[in-house]
């Protein structure tokens, strides 16, 4: 049976995590094993759902209870299910963002690199990616055009902060995915790390000594791991190094580079096939 909690104290220390608790907190590096992430909207939430994660509570208009959110409280048991109605939660610091719905799961403990690529043939390897709206664009893409698996560097941010979360549609729940270990040297120990697995390395960086995109040879490899740089500054000079090969998309009316998410579709859809 459900446990329904109609929402009469904001102050309550249950809604923290939905109103005051930031996410770098929700992360919980110190202790991995309690972190939380906060996924929103009933197609996300499930998602979560069907991968595993564990919920917490809900966060529910309610109008949703006997709406959308039904099938999904029911699969939930007994948690906290936090009830108002529209006009009552938007007093909740970005309710307004959530279609009606939010949900407090705790974080899976991610995998190693070696189960995240163990059968896989196209992997996406994320370097400094710092935009949450960027991340979400790259594992929506990634999960929809072929990628196994993304890797992503220490420097990246969270696939799991709420804004990742919604710009993926929950993709960050369909693709298996991890970071490198921080105490690992990315530019030169976590490039061979991939290559030792029988990975060639595809680096995208607008240079004169790159290869185009549809390059047959590139097409023709096995298993392939691309490449893509933080925004603005793009991959690093000792990584493009490292890699095996530098590729480029073509650009035309003297545009000089596409935004990392746009390039990674790009990317994704032909390298991907």
């Amino acid at each position: 049976m459900s446990n329904i909690i109609e929402i009469t104290d904001f102050n309550a220390p249950e809604l923290d995590v939905y109103a005051r608790i930031s996410e770098v907190q929700l992360l919980n590096r110190a202790e991995p094993e309690k972190g939380i992430f906060i996924a929103e909207s009933p197609k996300v939430i499930e998602r979560a759902l069907d991968a595993g994660c564990e919920a917490i509570s809900f966060l529910v208009e309610h109008k949703h209870i006997e709406g959308e959110a039904r099938e999904l409280i029911r699969r939930c048991g007994e948690i906290p299910v936090y009830t108002a109605e529209f006009d009552v939660l938007t007093q909740l610091t970005g309710f307004k963002l959530t279609r009606g719905m939010l949900c407090a799961m705790r974080r899976p403990l991610l995998p190693g690199i070696d189960e995240v690529c163990k059968n896989a043939h196209r992997i996406a390897v994320l370097e400094n990616v710092v935009n949450p709206t960027n991340i979400g664009a790259i594992f929506r893409s990634a999960a929809a055009l072929g990628m196994d698996a993304v890797l992503l560097t220490p420097g990246c941010s969270n696939p799991l902060y709420r804004r990742a979360i919604r710009v993926s549609m929950g993709t960050v729940f369909q693709i298996p995915w991890t970071f490198f270990d921080e105490k690992t040297d990315w530019k030169t120990d976590g490039i061979c790390k991939i290559q030792e697995m029988g990975f060639k390395t595809a680096a995208m960086a607008l240079r004169e000594d790159s290869v185009d995109i549809d390059d047959p040879k590139l097409l023709s490899e096995e298993k392939l791991a691309i490449v893509l740089g933080t925004e603005g500054d793009g991959l690093a000079t000792e990584t493009i190094a490292d890699c095996d090969y530098t590729v480029c998309i073509p650009m035309a009316h003297g545009v000089d580079s596409l935004n990392v998410a746009a390039a990674s579709a790009v990317a994704f859809w032909q390298l991907g096939r």
